[in-house]
């Protein structure tokens, strides 16, 4: 895999109508149309008539960026802000597109990614050597440039001013070493990007949401992503909203279950290190532990249903321990 594998799934970014969620506590949970409903999302911010975007997902998703300004009853004139937990294509593929819709609004990422915005050919490359031209374009669309001057790095720390409303970004690597979490000290909560792992909606039950890690390639780093999440418990949030996909409450207890799963994949990497079909081996090992626990949780979709839904992070977590093994024994 290349240094900047995107988060590998297909996406048209019209083949579906993507769902409408009611905003909870000032915050618009956006489904940005890719694969299927309710999979990838972006999230509206408002603070006192002005508004931040976080995350955007790709060139396909935004019509549906801007059809939630308008159903916020705000203009593109009212964003300020458009900030980038990582530049996975999926959550920032569509930034330079965007932008010339948002006359007023800079681009906010981690300083190791901000180079990438200002010039994605690398991003480009990388995507297209992996599945063709083809269906780079099918996935992505062509990558835009964000202009150099309307990139702001976010360094640890780092504080968007929104209108009263401000948004702390931390550094939080273990999924991306690119990558922030932002606070929103208004309503308690984290949007986490890919940091607290992937909770798709299709699988709550009774008992509540179920989550997992993602191991996308090529900078899982298990030590720093417990890291990561501990840092963000520390702040006692009332919810997260990751990527995939919307709110989730229970904090404490998806905290616990990402734990013990990022030591659970290591633990079945290891098991797998020296095997000559070490790829076949992490995708069972995964599948397998991943249905189980579906099926303690309540989950009753049909088996070939859950692998239809997990299929494709299936094969990215494997991807993703093995280049982890890979790099962890040179």
């Amino acid at each position: 895999m290349v240094a900047m594998n995107m988060d590998a799934h297909m996406t048209t970014g019209s083949a579906f109508q993507p769902a409408i969620i009611a905003p909870w506590k000032g915050i618009h949970t956006i489904d940005t149309a890719q694969v299927r409903p309710q999979f990838a999302a972006a999230y509206l911010v408002e603070g006192d008539g002005r508004g931040a975007f976080i995350d955007c997902g790709t060139n396909h998703s935004v019509p549906h960026m801007l059809a939630a300004l308008e159903r916020a009853g705000m203009t593109a004139g009212q964003i300020d802000w458009l900030v980038l937990t990582h530049v996975h294509l999926d959550h920032a593929g569509g930034a330079g597109a965007l932008l010339p819709h948002l006359p007023n609004a800079r681009v906010v990422v981690h300083p190791r990614g901000a180079r990438h915005m200002i010039d994605p050919s690398k991003l480009t490359a990388g995507a297209t050597a992996v599945y063709g031209e083809a269906a780079m374009q099918a996935m992505y669309g062509t990558l835009q440039p964000v202009p150099a001057e309307r990139v702001v790095e976010a360094g640890d720390g780092h504080v968007v001013e929104l209108a009263g409303r401000p948004l702390l970004c931390l550094d939080t690597p273990g999924h991306a070493r690119h990558h922030i979490a932002i606070h929103d000290d208004v309503a308690g909560v984290f949007f986490t990007g890919d940091t607290f792992g992937i909770s798709y909606r299709d699988f709550d039950t009774g008992q509540g949401a179920f989550i997992f890690p993602t191991t996308t390639p090529v900078q899982f780093e298990p030590e720093a992503l417990h890291v990561s999440i501990d840092r963000m418990l520390a702040f006692h949030p009332r919810a997260m909203f990751p990527t995939h996909f919307g709110r989730l409450d229970e904090v404490e207890r998806l905290a616990a279950d990402m734990h013990a799963e990022i030591d659970d994949m290591v633990a079945l990497a290891r098991a797998c290190a020296d095997r000559d079909d070490r790829h076949l081996a992490l995708m069972d090992g995964l599948r397998a532990r991943l249905l189980r626990r579906a099926r303690q949780h309540g989950v009753t979709l049909d088996e070939a249903v859950i692998d239809e839904l997990l299929g494709g992070d299936i094969e990215l977590n494997a991807q993703g321990l093995a280049v982890w093994l890979d790099t962890s024994r040179a």
